[in-house]
């Protein structure tokens, strides 16, 4: 078959060391790699915009809360605060006149700090009562962006993107915006990868599974604790500023709620805490699959093949949802990744199921 582990020989570390030891495994990332380049020949601006722009921008997202919340175990449910801070700063960075490339590094750095002040909470306090603090955070990043007018222009104001350059190349057509979220989303999606195989983030994985143990074989909880917040943040104010000019292109206090929050620590559990696939299958799990759902019970009524009314077709689709997040936590505690690698092992002692461990 295909998909086998027999003929793979590792004679150096660096082999044995890769991000995908297995021949099929690379063919598949090859071509995933091949359909993203190719995705805005074959798809509509409408597909390009509407689906697969936000599905990456939400994945790079859910991928710094993974960095956070999976790998150091630190709890965070205010994370939609720091994707605005990023937002803000580098529609204000561009406005001043800083090149793009600058302001996205300044929208991270401002996240950065800021998080890193909420995140000192984590040196005391962990569990529920980390979870208060980060939502202290969410709370008071609103209440300052709306009653600030130098940031946000006033509560109801409407804060637009101005036009940018990345790398002398103008960020105005679909293509260019979906260029410009995917090269980030690859970014982050490597730095992770590579994370996990470092000191740092050996480093984070002991402090996440007990941070007295750690700190007894010389790991200091402290540092890498706010090395974790600093890390995150960073990633997901640089998030944030690509969300706000790839695909909202006009932010507003709203856009950045805490139910935005809720979504993002919903798709790191739901596509399995402290998986870098998993932040892909979560996000196009939360993000999407009420879309689909709407548009086929829509197509359904419309043809009268199910007695619904349009007015309950918007409520059904989250009902739908919300039992479909529960039965996934359910099935299978561990997320969708989870079911992916189950279904990948299968696969590799495939026809020969007992000899699977």
């Amino acid at each position: 078959m295909f998909y086998r582990l027999s003929g793979i020989k590792h004679t150096r570390y660096a082999s044995s060391r890769a991000l995908w030891p297995v021949t099929a495994d690379r063919r598949i990332m090859q071509l995933l790699v091949a359909l993203a380049l190719l995705a805005p020949f074959f798809l509509s601006d409408l597909y390009l915009t509407s689906y697969m722009l936000p599905w990456l921008i939400w994945t790079a997202a859910a991928l710094s809360l993974t960095l956070l919340m999976g790998m150091a175990g630190q709890l965070h449910f205010g994370f939609a605060a720091v994707l605005a801070i990023g937002a803000y700063t580098s529609i204000h960075l561009t406005r001043a006149g800083v090149p793009f490339e600058f302001a996205l590094l300044g929208a991270g750095l401002m996240s950065a700090f800021i998080g890193v002040i909420f995140g000192a909470a984590a040196l005391r306090v962990k569990g529920l009562y980390l979870v208060m603090a980060t939502l202290a955070m969410q709370y008071l990043v609103e209440w300052v962006i709306i009653n600030v007018p130098a940031i946000s222009g006033g509560a109801q104001a409407t804060l637009s993107t101005p036009d940018v350059t990345f790398l002398f190349m103008p960020l105005q057509s679909d293509a260019s915006l979906y260029y410009m979220a995917l090269l980030w989303t690859v970014v982050v999606t490597l730095l992770l990868l590579n994370i996990k195989r470092t000191s740092f983030g050996r480093a984070l994985v002991a402090v996440r599974d007990k941070d007295f143990a750690a700190a007894v074989i010389g790991v200091d909880p402290v540092r890498y604790k706010l090395l974790a917040f600093f890390a995150a943040s960073f990633l997901g104010g640089v998030t944030g500023a690509i969300l706000a000019f790839c695909y909202y292109q006009a932010v507003t206090p709203e856009q950045f709620g805490f139910n935005v929050s809720i979504q993002l620590v919903a798709m790191v559990l739901v596509g399995g805490l402290g998986s870098v696939i998993g932040a892909y299958l979560g996000a196009g799990f939360v993000l999407l699959l009420p879309i689909v759902l709407t548009n086929v019970l829509a197509f359904l009524a419309t043809y009268e093949w199910i007695p619904i009314s349009f007015n309950l077709i918007a409520h059904i689709p989250l009902m739908v949802y919300g039992a479909l997040i529960i039965g996934v936590l359910l099935y299978e505690p561990l997320g969708l990744a989870k079911i992916y690698d189950n279904l990948r092992k299968y696969f590799v002692v495939w026809p020969f199921r007992h000899t699977q461990s």
